[in-house]
């Protein structure tokens, strides 16, 4: 669930969504296991929660896949 109402904010994939968004809005475009690594510097998060992230963003259309595979911010 984005927000559920059992966990506490800060471990919904609203929430850890914004942290892999900053990341591509610092740089538009980038390789997924790159963003990956970049975005838990800043704050851990699991593989899966990564990808939960990738796929909302996406399914709101803010990111999209480039013909090369990388994740790429929407303009």
């Amino acid at each position: 669930m984005l927000i559920p109402d059992n966990i506490h904010p800060e471990q919904t994939i609203y929430f850890n969504g914004a942290f892999v968004l900053r990341e591509l809005q610092e740089h538009h475009i980038m390789d997924m296991l790159d963003l990956y690594i970049q975005t838990t510097t800043k704050r851990e998060m699991s593989m899966p929660v990564f990808v939960l992230c990738l796929d909302w963003l996406f399914l709101i259309n803010l990111i999209t896949l480039n013909d090369n595979g990388k994740v790429k911010l929407c303009s």
